[in-house]
């Protein structure tokens, strides 16, 4: 079977980038500097790298409509006040990377329990866990008229009070 001239591209896109250990010298891409990065025009921000990169100045200059934080603590405090302030969403990290928490959770039990799930089945169980983890955040920042980062430590802390209350101090 041939293979589709973009996936051709593709994979030899990809052993240049591995061979060359990054994007740095990707032909057909501009390099800008640490600092430009922040002012690209672009719809959505994905920071994944790095803790405490986007500053209340950074914030300023971002021209995304959503940031979906990827790495863990990327925005800090006064940036999150910034970006409410700008109409910018912020899907918090807490919620956006819980996904690989979750799988790792999901790993735990099945080597526990020695019964072991198909990635069909693991992908099932993860999507009904973050679309209802997801909803329930919407929902509660809605509700209070306050930032998703904020409902999600108030739906985490509403939990854990259920939890003692339900099991005890330990379970």
């Amino acid at each position: 079977m041939a293979e589709l001239p973009v996936l051709k591209r593709l994979r030899k896109e990809m052993e240049t980038l591995k061979r060359d250990g990054g994007i740095g010298h990707y032909k057909g891409a501009e390099r800008i500097n640490d600092e430009e990065f922040w002012d690209v025009d672009c719809d959505i921000l994905i920071p994944a790298a790095l803790e405490s990169q986007i500053t209340a100045a950074r914030a300023n200059r971002i021209k995304a409509k959503l940031v979906l934080e990827g790495a863990n603590g990327p925005t800090l405090p006064d940036a999150d006040d910034v970006l409410a302030s700008r109409g910018i969403l912020v899907v918090p990290d807490v919620i956006c990377n819980a996904g690989g928490v979750t799988v790792s959770y999901f790993e735990w039990v099945q080597d526990f329990s020695s019964f072991f799930w198909s990635e069909d089945e693991i992908n099932l169980r993860l999507d009904k866990i973050m679309v209802d983890a997801l909803k329930k955040i919407w929902e509660t920042a809605d509700r209070h008229k306050i930032s998703l980062r904020t409902a999600t430590f108030a739906v985490a802390c509403e939990r854990i009070l259920i939890a003692r209350e339900e099991r005890g101090l330990y379970p």
